[in-house]
């Protein structure tokens, strides 16, 4: 069964059971400001798990592209992907456990065709916060999971929160028993030794934990899922890796074709890499040297180095691209719309890194002459690490020419400042992610709205060709990036912080409607993609001030926000500038 297969099926399937289809959020996430890309399908859903109403209803189904950062390095290997689809369905308060897992199993065991004794199951074992979860083991009985398929663990396998605050539960996952053999007699799904594939996750939102650590019961009840497309299709298809399927298989047959030295890592990292770029521009992603851009900038320029190591002419990422998107404009239209978009960006960024190269190897010779007059034979790790991090120079490369020198290079030195570089990078993924659904307090939310009167003012003191390009937002400050061509003079940055000032002031309503995206164009609303919000939308309406499509959530009136001040105004990327503003 092809991926697109599965996905229709999902979504006709929970469309038959009352699911309104939503289409799929872009991958830089327009109002959510705790992430650089969309990584889960709740992510686009968080003011509507959290109480606030969905224009398309209590129960929701969707397809969402998803982009998650931390295991960069780890790609290459046999299962991890950079960009991916989660198959999601929602009760926003709606039904529960019982309804839940009983649609869960009929997809799997109707739809997919999978056999029920190949699915075992887990629920959270409880602990002294909360009590075992013996409902939704019951419930798993109820439609044929024997006892013995259904296991319990603790918080760290079977209960979901974002952050260290917020709506929070159990969950359920269910497993793909492969066939293999057991690893030992107490093997089971929380085994990594390839029996047992996780494929679906049921999270039941019934409760809520304080800053203090308490829990209590939400009067609220939420649904989420999450079911990984490239896995299940893999499965379905009785393959090794997401790289084996249609998904990838006519690129990584024309990079072996086109390879000078075999290796298969190399060729997933450029089949990877490639589509996972291909994404994130086709989304409005561009290239730069900090967040979201800062990963788009380091996937494909890991990825033109495992070309370089597969001794592949970069002139074949022409072809490359027309190959990835011949393959994937069923599944993603857009890729053809925007593909000459994509490839100027991906040769443009190719050329500057060429570029890098050059500079690196400029400064590794007159590094090498230090080297060799000291009588050293072997290049420090920091030497290496320097060459990398301040050049973006590859620690292979370096390698390779210090060979060409006859000398090594302190491997072990440069990978434990590689790996306390690494874990520096991964906790900043993780605090971004760490908003979700704990960061909506008092302050971001009104710093959210500030967003709004940020955004208007620039329209007019800069003019109407001023959109917004992104935004982060944390308890202490707001950043919203805007297309703007030039640094803002200081009498535009006064007029503008006077402006949301006397909006502020003024004390405004803020109000909010549901309407048919037709009337909301019509009346002037905006947002960052437009065209992929549903037939009906949330809108948020400032007076005359601002009128935005946004899903919340926002202060009653302006003036609940206190004082604005711009702290700082400074290029973001090409064409964007930045604002880092707060509110005293």
């Amino acid at each position: 069964m092809k991926a697109i297969e599965i996905r229709n099926k999902y979504l006709n399937f929970f469309k038959n059971h009352g699911h309104a289809v939503i289409p799929s959020a872009p991958l830089i996430p327009e109002n959510d400001p705790s992430v650089l890309f969309t990584t889960a399908g709740m992510q686009p859903l968080v003011p509507y798990l959290l109480g606030e109403k969905h224009p398309a209803g209590n129960r929701l189904t969707d397809y969402q592209k998803c982009v998650r950062t931390n295991d960069i390095e780890e790609v290459g290997d046999n299962r991890h992907l950079t960009y991916f689809e989660m198959l999601g369905n929602w009760s926003l308060g709606d039904y529960f456990k019982e309804e839940s897992i009983q649609m869960s199993y009929d997809f799997l065991t109707q739809e997919l065709q999978i056999p029920a004794e190949k699915i075992s199951v887990t629920c959270f074992a409880g602990d002294e916060d909360c009590p075992k979860d013996e409902v939704t083991a019951k419930c798993w009985e109820k439609v044929g999971i024997p006892k013995e398929r259904i296991y319990y663990f603790g918080k760290d396998d079977n209960w979901w929160i974002a952050g260290e605050e917020g709506p929070c539960g159990p969950d359920t996952e269910m497993f793909y028993d492969t066939g293999k053999p057991k690893c030992s007699p107490e093997c089971n799904p929380s085994c990594g030794c390839g029996k047992y594939v996780e494929i679906w996750n049921n999270v039941f939102m019934e409760y809520f934990k304080s800053k203090d650590g308490k829990y209590t019961k939400l009067s609220q009840h939420n649904v989420d899922t999450g079911l990984g497309l490239e896995r299940m299709t893999m499965l379905l298809q009785g393959k090794e890796t997401p790289f084996e399927t249609e998904l990838f298989a006519p690129i990584m047959d024309k990079l072996e074709e086109l390879q000078k030295v075999d290796n298969i890592a190399s060729r997933r990292i450029v089949a990877e890499h490639l589509r996972s770029s291909m994404m994130i521009i086709c989304d409005g992603g561009r290239p730069s040297n900090i967040d979201r851009g800062y990963i788009l900038r380091r996937l494909i320029r890991r990825m033109i180095r495992h070309m370089n190591k597969l001794q592949i002419s970069l002139d074949e990422l022409s072809t490359l691209i027309d190959i990835n998107v011949g393959n994937l404009k069923e599944m993603y239209p857009a890729l053809e719309e925007n593909k000459e978009t994509i490839k100027n960006v991906i040769l443009e960024e190719k050329n500057k890194f060429v570029k890098t190269l050059e500079k690196g190897e400029k400064e590794f010779s007159k590094e090498i002459e230090n080297v060799k007059k000291q009588g050293k034979t072997i290049i420090d790790g920091k030497m290496v690490f320097r060459l990398y991090d301040t050049y973006g120079f590859p620690p292979e490369v370096t390698e390779e020419l210090a060979s060409e020198n006859g000398m090594k290079i302190d491997k072990e030195e440069f990978k434990k400042l590689f790996k306390e570089h690494q874990e520096k990078s991964r906790a900043g993924a993780e605090q971004k992610f760490k908003g979700g659904l704990a960061g909506a307090g008092e302050m971001e939310t009104k710093y959210h709205t500030a967003t709004h009167l940020l955004n208007a003012a620039l329209k007019q003191v800069l003019g109407a060709h001023v959109h917004q390009r992104g935004s982060n937002i944390t308890a202490e400050r707001m950043r919203f990036d805007f297309s703007h061509p030039a640094k803002m003079t200081d009498e535009e940055k006064q007029k503008t912080e006077e402006l949301v000032n006397k909006w502020i002031s003024e004390a405004v309503p803020v109000e909010h409607f549901e309407m048919k995206k037709e009337e909301a164009i019509r009346q002037g609303a905006e947002a960052m993609f437009i065209e992929k919000y549903g037939d009906i939308v949330s809108v948020y309406k400032i007076g005359d001030i601002s009128i935005e499509l946004c899903g919340g959530p926002h202060v009653q009136n302006t003036s609940e926000l206190g004082h604005f001040k711009i702290k700082k105004e400074e290029a973001s990327s090409s064409g964007v500038r930045r604002i880092k503003a707060i509110l005293e």
